[in-house]
């Protein structure tokens, strides 16, 4: 089941659920709007290698705006820090930025329970549109989970924490998967 607004208001308050910073304004029926932070990454190479570190380019975002290019993944991240060990965190693109052809995750819309730290979002265009840092662009919601779990990284069946505790922009640490 998903959490109401008014129960994540209450999560935070108990310490289940952290965002940082929380601004009760962003508060929704059933999420937590996100806001875009003011870079971006952009891969260097047009050929991308899964079992290399592939270089990266970053960009600042004006206040005026940035055009983005359709074709072109842009990599950015949520201004928020999110953890919590209680529920499954998952973010979605606003309807508003969809209906405008901005896709704000492409598959990575699913937090493991235990994951705490900023999101990385993989921001792809249809049409050249102009962004700008500050927009509410995804929300997060929490979902309840049935039965025994261990936490995000903790477990080595379920991988490591190359994405745990990120505070900037992670581009694709695949590469070590193949390290292991």
């Amino acid at each position: 089941m998903i959490l109401s607004g008014k129960e994540i208001k209450e999560r935070i308050k108990n310490k289940d659920i952290t965002i940082d910073p929380f601004d009760e304004k962003k508060l929704n029926p059933n999420s937590y709007n996100l806001t875009l932070h003011d870079e971006l990454l952009v891969y260097c190479n047009n050929e991308l290698d899964m079992k290399k570190h592939n270089e990266v380019d970053r960009i600042k975002i004006p206040k005026e705006g940035l055009l983005l290019e359709p074709g072109k993944l842009y990599l950015g991240r949520t201004k928020e820090y999110t953890a919590t060990d209680k529920f499954v965190p998952m973010i979605e693109g606003r309807s508003s930025i969809g209906r405008l052809g901005l896709f704000v995750h492409i598959t990575a819309g699913f937090g493991d329970i235990g994951f705490a730290g900023t999101w990385t979002l993989e921001i792809f265009c249809i049409h050249p549109i102009r962004i700008y840092p500050d927009i509410e662009i995804c929300h997060i919601y929490f979902n309840n989970i049935m039965g025994e779990y261990d936490l995000y990284g903790s477990n080595k069946l379920y991988g490591s924490k190359k994405y745990q505790n990120q505070s900037d922009i992670k581009e694709s640490l695949l590469f070590k998967d193949f390290e292991r």
